[in-house]
């Protein structure tokens, strides 16, 4: 387990720790899932993934005030994957939002738009038992906000329920899935992690010119996110976000009083712990 360590200034009275875990990837299955699924149970799963993710929680319950787990706890549908995330889940010192792989039925076989998401949602039983698109929780003067963007795109409703948040009072940290773009960001990806796209939400027409025809057309951003994008950037009680996806640690400033933190794969044994003070 490697736990990076960071601090947030913000002006808080007492310091707030949060680990913040993403990207565990739990890859189980039993004689209930069909043989696709065992077939990406035995390339995708590994008992290190669960040792990790049972350590992440230990040490948050010890040293920090709350889990953020910012989505892809498990790869892919299956009936052993939902009941261990429930488990999980059910633990209150744990908040979560969910990423793409959260509602995969056999991992990029298919198209990934609301109706997937919501076909895979009502499959699970109406989900893991937590908000899963829209999440929040208030700790130690804190308002942690979770929006569920694993698809590349934020909603309408999901921008109007933000200012709701907002307009409670407390300093808003944002907690999402994938990274929005920031130019060091997008430039690092591309030299250190170069693929057909960077996987970052809100790239302009000049950024996706490299990409593959298939990933412009999944990432060009809509007009409700790009919305969402300009509101966040904007809004001066949002803090820091937290996101991960990219499998890698970075820090960057989307402006000069917001900071993105992208945490590394939790299934490597990656987290951060963020000091709020």
């Amino acid at each position: 387990m490697k736990i990076n360590k960071s601090t947030l200034e913000i002006g808080l009275e007492h310091p707030v720790k949060i680990l913040h875990v993403t990207d565990s990837h739990i890859a189980l299955v039993d004689d209930r899932d069909d043989e696709r699924k065992h077939e990406l149970a035995r390339r995708l799963s590994s008992p290190e993934k669960e040792k990790y993710l049972y350590e992440h929680i230990e040490y948050a319950k010890n040293n920090c005030d709350l889990l953020v787990h910012t989505g892809d706890l498990i790869d892919f549908v299956s009936h052993a994957n939902v009941e261990k995330a429930r488990e999980i889940l059910a633990d209150e010192k744990i908040f979560f939002i969910a990423g793409n792989h959260d509602y995969s039925q056999y991992v990029g076989e298919a198209w990934e738009d609301n109706a997937y998401r919501m076909n895979s949602y009502m499959q699970m039983g109406y989900g893991l038992g937590v908000p899963m698109f829209f999440n929040s929780r208030q700790v130690g003067g804190v308002n942690i906000v979770g929006i569920d963007n694993g698809y590349y795109q934020f909603e309408d409703w999901q921008l109007w329920r933000l200012k709701k948040e907002v307009e409670k009072g407390f300093p808003v940290i944002l907690a999402f899935h994938d990274p929005l773009f920031e130019q060091s960001l997008y430039d690092f990806h591309n030299t250190d992690h170069p693929t057909d796209c960077t996987y970052i939400v809100g790239c302009d027409e000049e950024h996706l010119l490299p990409y593959s025809e298939f990933r412009a057309v999944q990432q060009r951003p809509t007009e409700s996110t790009l919305r969402m994008i300009e509101y966040i950037k904007s809004e001066q009680q949002i803090k820091a976000i937290l996101t991960g996806h990219l499998h890698f640690d970075y820090e960057s400033r989307l402006t000069e009083n917001l900071i993105q933190y992208v945490t590394g794969g939790a299934f490597e044994g990656i987290a951060r712990e963020l000091t709020i003070v």
